[in-house]
C-alpha cells in the first residue's frame, strides 16, 4: 500500500501542470488525517526490537517504504498553494524521525531519513524559487522551517550528534575511532556528515534569519 500510494503520487507529479494541483488534491484530502496518524504510529515504534536488526528484513523494508512516501509527500507539496497536513508533518514532527536515526535502526534506514532531512532544508516552494530569494516567503513553509529548525538545534545542544553513526561502521559523528581494520580516512560515510552538517548549518541560518532579538541570535 505504501509503495503504490507513493507511485501514484510520482506518476501524478509527471502529469500535465494544470491536472496535478486538482489530482493530488482529490488523492490525498481523504487520506490527509490518515497519513498524519500512520506518521505518528510507524514512528514512534520501539526500533530496537528484533524484527528491525537486518537491513533485510520485512519490518526495514516496510520502513523504507514509508521514507520514500515521505519523500513523495515532500515533492508533492509545491502544487498545493495550502499544502495539507500531512504534506507538513515532517516539519512539525520532525523529532519522530530525530529519534528513529539515533535509534539502533539499520543504518540504511538513518541514512536514507538523513537525507530526506537534507531535501526539508533545501525546499522551496514555487513562489521562491520563482523569486529567487534565498528566504522563504510562502507563510506555511516559513512556519515549517522554523518548527524544524527549532527541534533540530535543541538536539544538537544536547548529544544528538554524538549518537549518530557516520558508516555501518562502528564510526560516529565527532569521534576520532575507525573501525578495526579500516583507515581513518575511508571510516565515515561522506555523503551523511555532509547531509548533516547542511541540516544544522540550514536550521541555524534560518533560525537567526528569524530571530526577534541580538540575544536569541546570540
Amino acid at each position: 500500500c505504501l509503495w503504490t500510494l507513493a507511485a501514484i503520487l510520482k506518476e501524478t507529479l509527471k502529469d500535465a501542470l494544470v491536472a496535478r494541483a486538482g489530482a493530488l488534491k482529490k488523492l490525498l484530502a481523504p487520506l490527509d488525517a490518515v497519513l498524519e496518524g500512520f506518521y505518528s504510529a510507524i514512528l514512534l515504534h520501539h526500533f530496537d526490537s528484533r524484527r528491525y536488526t537486518s537491513p533485510y528484513s520485512e519490518a526495514t523494508n516496510n520502513l523504507s517504504s514509508f521514507i520514500d512516501l515521505l519523500e513523495a509527500l515532500l515533492v508533492s507539496r509545491i502544487e498545493l498553494e495550502l499544502p495539507l497536513r500531512c504534506q507538513r508533518v515532517l516539519f512539525l514532527k520532525v523529532s519522530y524521525v530525530l529519534n528513529v536515526i539515533s535509534s539502533s535502526i539499520p543504518y540504511v534506514i538513518k541514512k536514507k531519513f538523513i537525507l530526506l532531512l537534507k531535501k526539508c532544508v533545501l525546499y522551496k516552494s514555487r513562489e521562491d524559487a520563482k523569486g529567487g530569494s534565498v528566504f522563504l516567503q510562502t507563510p506555511s513553509l516559513c512556519e515549517d522551517m522554523l518548527a524544524l529548525s527549532n527541534v533540530v538545534l535543541q538536539v544538537v545542544n544536547l548529544t544528538w550528534l554524538n549518537q549518530i553513526p557516520l558508516s555501518g561502521k562502528s564510526s560516529y559523528f565527532g569521534s576520532s575511532e575507525t573501525a578495526p581494520g579500516h583507515n581513518s580516512q575511508g571510516a565515515s560515510d561522506q555523503t551523511v556528515l555532509r547531509a548533516l552538517s547542511l541540516v544544522v548549518l540550514k536550521a541555524l541560518e534560518f533560525k537567526i534569519h528569524n530571530s526577534a532579538t541580538e540575544a536569541e541570535i546570540k
